[in-house]
């Protein structure tokens, strides 16, 4: 059987070769896998193509087109069909582990029935309508090994003087109809001055207590050192940090700024987004303490609410001011995860509603494996020597310990 392959395989390169106007490598490859295709699916079924063979599992049925992207260029493949069970080319085999998760939750959506019709188009589109639920469980148990490795890491290698907390709202479905569950991530920034993803869990939503347990699992695992936090305004989650780790909280000025819009006339929204840029780009912390108050000043008559808003904000919103110049763009907000949250958005969209909580951590959790893995080999985030001055200034520590104690006696009060 392999004699006769590989004389099929010699004909068909020669053939190429032969050919003055072809693509060689592209046709090269073409031809290669495609002899590969049929004895991979020769071996499957246990017969060659027109073989009469006995004990063969199933017979052959036609062919499906799909194009394959390769270095070398697309190459159109015709997929052997088969009349039970199914076949996919082995080296079409996805290569990362985000590709797998996405591919996993897609066929067990399928076969669990929970599919939707854009779904529905796509598992034809792969070729896997027919997977079955046996092979969709060992893929899925692979895939979960992983994350939950990933998830369950100790973080024991150091200090993490910046954390970013993070929410989405995804789609699952339950028995008895869908709901929307919270996907929360934490991200943070070592003392080495790399990025790395910490964990991510799924809540039913965004309470005190679920994020209190959230972050009491990440400072379980070795999570130390924290000194600013940033997130949104979610109540609970502020009481969580404040509760758990004690650290200065920096509110998201893009979120603040955002929320400011919401509580004025459309005509009045460029004067209070300029005016609140203008806080934002201070020099100094007392430099950004004094544009406030006169923006504030400014903005009492035409936007009372933003005015009163903006004071009691004061403290969360130019927290980033007390660290190295360096690090201001990167603490302001929660941008720098934006297009971590997007790469996330871009498979859900895929998916539409998750079959469980599982499918959604594990297709979450490859993706930020992946990105984990690239921050930690790659190009450092903030210098190592910067960092170093948050633990140096001596001037940054009343004021770090001002504001922690500040916060201790609110959260007592209250």
């Amino acid at each position: 059987m392999a004699d006769g392959h590989s004389l099929t395989l010699r004909a068909a390169l020669d053939k190429v070769m032969s050919d003055e106007h072809a693509d060689v490598v592209r046709e090269g490859v073409a031809a290669f896998v495609a002899e590969l295709m049929e004895a991979e699916v020769a071996q499957q079924i246990g017969a060659e193509l027109h073989e009469k063979a006995p004990g063969r599992a199933t017979h052959r049925n036609g062919y499906r087109s799909r194009e394959w992207e390769t270095r070398a260029g697309t190459i159109e493949l015709e997929i052997p069909r088969l009349r039970s069970g199914s076949y996919f080319p082995s080296f079409l085999e996805p290569r990362t582990r985000a590709e797998q998760a996405l591919v996993a939750v897609v066929q067990e959506a399928y076969v669990n029935g929970v599919s939707t019709r854009k779904v529905d188009r796509l598992v034809q589109q792969l070729g896997i309508g027919s997977m079955s639920k046996s092979a969709v469980s060992r893929l899925c148990a692979r895939l979960d090994e992983q994350v939950t490795a990933f998830r369950e890491r100790p973080l024991d290698g150091g200090a993490y003087p910046y954390l970013w907390l993070d929410a989405k709202i995804e789609r699952v479905r339950e028995v008895g109809g869908v709901r929307q569950k919270c996907l929360v991530i934490a991200y943070a920034v070592h003392e080495s001055g790399r990025r790395e993803v910490l964990g991510l869990d799924v809540g039913e939503c965004e309470t005190e207590a679920f994020w209190r347990d959230f972050l009491r699992s990440l400072t379980a695992r070795g999570l130390s050192g924290v000194r600013l936090c940033v997130s949104d305004a979610h109540e609970g989650l502020r009481q969580a940090i404040g509760k758990v780790l004690g650290c200065q909280w920096q509110r998201c000025t893009v979120h603040f700024l955002r929320d400011m819009l919401g509580h004025v006339q459309k005509a009045q929204q460029p004067l209070v987004a300029t005016a609140l840029r203008q806080i934002f780009a201070a020099q100094s912390h007392d430099e950004g303490r004094a544009l406030l108050a006169d923006v504030a000043e400014r903005l009492e008559h035409a936007a009372p609410k933003v005015a009163r808003l903006l004071v009691d904000a004061e403290d969360e919103l130019l927290a980033f001011l007390r660290f190295p110049r360096d690090h201001w763009t990167k603490l302001r907000s929660t941008n720098p995860l934006e297009r971590v949250n997007r790469e996330i958005g871009r498979r859900s969209d895929v998916i539409g509603i998750y079959p469980n909580d599982a499918a959604l951590i594990r297709l979450a959790g490859a993706l930020l494996l992946e990105q984990s893995d690239e921050w930690l080999v790659g190009r450092r985030y903030l210098s190592q020597e910067s960092l170093a001055q948050i633990t140096s200034d001596t001037n940054m520590q009343p004021c770090l310990q001002e504001d922690k104690n500040k916060e201790t006696r609110e959260l007592t009060a209250a």
